[in-house]
């Protein structure tokens, strides 16, 4: 007989007899099951005790074989309940505090922020747990240390002092929790005093015979000067602004063949003094710091009398002879040179050099508001001399030199989008001590570094990368920076989040100027509303520049030519910031001096100097912070609307004129209406997406983030144009341009160029119009009816 509970198990009836469940009615042989059958069989023995026991078994095995599966069951349930209990719980409460670590490495709670913050994509900490972490770690000590450090003593690009310095700051980096450290290297055309020649100055008779030479000193020089020896008279200019040279015009004076003598300051740079002066047909320039503007007492904080303000004076930013190129040693460049190196001499002198030839000079009676406050010296504008036929002789004999440029770099590499920079950055070398001029940002960036480093092994996540750069040949006009900028043009405006200029962060601690892409604007409220003012603790600096009549007239300034800022929102597309705390209605006066040291800075910030430097690194990492935070960024993309509204006002204001002439603005106020639809549509579209939609977030980004590069005409020459934007640029193709040209409709009609008109107004329509068609997304999202 077979075993039954083995013929139940396999389904197969023993010793050939036929299950009457076996087969199926009507179906003639019966088809075998393959499941095993819950119903007992019966066997062919008709012993009913055997078959009693039979079913027993079968039963009783059936039954604990169902047990032991309801067991395997219920025991796994049970173990994944109670573990998903465990990490709800876990998890509710690790959210409920801060994880900060301190020095030591043990764990610490803190109150769990207010307000609606997210958390990092991918990250275990709020926004404002991480404002918190940040002002725990930065260290104004450590601050005032490296700038002491840093402005020991000169160290020029190139020099020993600059190259130890370089080693000094890149092992800095490497000792930091950086993921990246590395050195980018440029071959760079440099301008240096030359050392077997003197620039000089002298007093010459009517037939050029040398009376007097004016003694200067060998170290004060501007870089890329042009070379030679002119004679001429002098000629007082003021700041040299394009309105002193037109006042000088309708005064009738002679310029032509003349020297110009200009006031440091008013709001223009060394190079832009230089252009305006050849512009007006002047053959030299010299500038020197008038005590009405910059105290000359150096017990008080002031320059002596002897001492000269040196800059470079180059129309422009990186090496002047390889305009639009990288400066990369293994290219070979044509012979050319940027079209803003000066055609004419310049030279910085001093106060005393000064009041020496201008005290000399005859002429109409300076216009008002001219007069500065040298000593013994009457204000009239020259260009003769009291005696005669006098006339000064100017020689500058620099020299050309290739040198090595080397930017430092470090990196923090983003979690979820390591693509994305958000770079802050800060000039490296100096011609003289340089505390303010190089070594307040260098000493911000490195704790700055520091900082982030220490935040990235106690729960920092960013979600964007950070960059850290130590820039060479700043003095020389932001060399190094835009080396680097040109070197990789073409992948920065996709990468490139923002850039924050240290430079001169500090030269005071009364005021905060924001010298900003107006992309960044609203960043600057968010920060300035959580950090203390420096000089008044337990005050916001909102709160103050709102109680002295509104923080965006107090605090945000547009970028300026020799800004750190200024060349990666010019000529590279990329929202720049540069932050600069100075005292109310004074300049410090030791910029681009030997003067410039950091017991000057301490004297005066009363000793403040590593609390006004940890200010401006909080207000820094702050708006970093949330740059690397958001899923989306968080740059105001509408802020263009306005600029191109108020040429369309002015345009509407002389439509009579434009008219006459056959001019017609209606295509700038169609590419106004289409940008100004395409940023709120954009906006529009942001506030109504799923925000955790990590595609169609970055799809936004991508957009945000070309913005500025937007703005760059592609109907100018990079090399011929380096600063194409727009709106922030220098050229003909820029709005300032085209406005200025516009006025002459009703100022001076004669010289109104209509040809000209006509090219500046198309290029500037198709840049806006670009920039609306860009912004609004893919071809088929673009509705322009023309």
């Amino acid at each position: 007989m077979a075993d039954p509970v083995r013929r139940l198990l396999t389904g197969s009836p023993g010793g050939g007899a036929q299950a009457d469940e076996g087969v199926e009615e009507g179906g003639g042989t019966g088809e075998r099951k393959t499941r095993v059958e819950m119903k007992l069989i019966q066997p062919r023995s008709e012993d009913s005790s055997g078959a009693g026991l039979t079913n027993d078994i079968t039963a009783m095995m059936l039954q604990q074989q169902v047990n032991r599966r309801k067991a395997v069951l219920y025991l796994t349930l049970t173990g994944l309940l109670i573990f998903t209990t465990a990490f709800l719980l876990g998890y509710v409460s690790f959210r409920g505090m801060c994880r900060l670590c301190v020095d030591e490495g043990e764990m610490v709670p803190v109150e769990d922020p207010a307000g609606p913050d997210q958390p990092a994509g991918g990250g275990v900490m709020y926004l404002g747990e991480l404002r918190d972490m940040l002002k725990k770690y930065l260290n104004e000590e450590k601050i005032e240390s490296t700038v002491r450090r840093v402005s020991r003593a000169t160290h020029s690009t190139g020099s020993a002092e600059g190259n130890a310095l370089a080693s000094e700051i890149l092992q800095n980096f490497q000792k930091l929790h950086m993921d990246h450290t590395w050195t980018d290297s440029h071959y760079a055309t440099l301008q240096f005093p030359s050392r077997t020649q003197r620039n000089a100055l002298w007093l010459v008779d009517a037939e050029g015979v040398e009376l007097e030479e004016i003694p200067l000193d060998s170290a004060d020089y501007c870089a890329y000067s042009a070379m030679g020896t002119v004679t001429g008279g002098v000629v007082y200019v003021n700041y040299a602004r394009q309105e002193d040279f037109e006042q000088l015009r309708a005064l009738g004076v002679a310029l032509n063949g003349s020297i110009a003598m200009a006031r440091v300051g008013g709001g223009v740079s060394f190079a832009e003094k230089v252009w305006h002066a050849q512009e007006a047909g002047l053959v030299g320039i010299l500038f020197y710091p008038d005590p009405a503007d910059i105290p000359q007492d150096p017990r008080r904080l002031g320059l002596h009398g002897n001492a000269a303000i040196s800059e470079h004076v180059h129309l422009g930013s990186g090496d002047p002879f390889t305009p639009g190129f990288p400066s990369f040693n293994h290219t070979q460049f044509p012979p050319t040179q940027s079209s803003g190196l000066p055609l004419i001499l310049a030279q910085p002198v001093s106060a005393n050099v000064a009041s020496k030839l201008l005290s000399q000079l005859v002429g109409v009676a300076c216009p008002r508001g001219w007069q500065g406050r040298l000593p013994y010296v009457r204000c009239v504008v020259g260009p003769e001399f009291s005696v005669g036929g006098r006339r000064v002789r100017m020689a500058v004999y620099n020299s050309m030199s290739p040198v090595l440029l080397n930017n430092i770099f470090a990196s923090i590499e983003g979690k979820t989008e390591p693509d994305q920079y958000i770079i802050m950055g800060a000039q490296r070398d100096a011609w003289g001590p340089g505390a303010v001029k190089a070594g307040v940002g260098t000493a911000v960036l490195l704790e700055l570094a520091r900082t982030f480093g220490t935040m990235l092994q106690n729960g920092f996540y960013p979600r964007r990368s950070l960059l850290f750069v130590s820039w060479d040949a700043g003095e020389f006009g932001n060399v190094g920076a835009t080396e680097w900028l040109e070197g990789y043009l073409s992948m920065l405006h996709l990468k490139a989040v923002a850039y924050f200029s240290l430079d001169q962060a500090v030269m005071g601690d009364d005021a905060l100027s924001a010298y900003t892409s107006p992309l960044l604007a609203d960043l600057i409220e968010g920060a300035i509303k959580q950090v203390d003012h420096p000089k008044h603790s337990g005050q916001s600096i909102l709160s103050l520049a709102e109680a002295q009549g509104g923080w965006r007239s107090k605090i945000v300034k547009p970028l300026y030519l020799n800004s750190g800022a200024y060349s990666f929102t010019a000529f590279g597309g990329v929202p720049a910031m540069e932050l600069r705390f100075h005292e109310e209605g004074r300049v410090y006066p030791f910029v681009n001096t030997q003067l410039d040291s950091a017991e000057r800075v301490q004297e005066l910030l009363q000793g403040r100097l590593g609390v006004v430097g940890r200010t401006v690194g909080e207000l820094v990492g702050l708006m970093v912070l949330k740059l690397t935070h958001d899923l989306i960024l968080p740059l105001d993309v509408t802020c263009y609307s306005t600029a191109a509204l108020r040429l369309s006002a002015q345009l509407n204001q002389l439509s009579a004129e434009l008219q006459v002439r056959g001019l017609s603005p209606q295509w700038v106020y169609r590419a106004r209406g289409d940008y100004s639809r395409a940023a709120k549509t954009l906006q529009e579209a942001i506030k109504n997406t799923d925000i955790q939609d990590e595609r169609m977030a970055r799809l936004y980004n991508t957009r945000i983030m070309r913005v500025e590069y937007y703005f760059l005409s592609q109907y100018v020459s990079v090399v011929e144009t380096p600063f194409r934007h727009v709106l922030h640029g220098r050229g003909d193709h820029t709005l300032s341009a085209l406005t200025e040209h516009l006025a002459l409709l009703r100022t001076q009609p004669q010289l109104f160029n209509e040809a000209r008109f006509r090219q500046q107004l198309a290029l500037f329509t198709w840049t806006l119009q670009g920039a609306a068609n860009a912004l609004s997304g893919d071809v088929w999202n673009i509705d322009n009816p023309f």
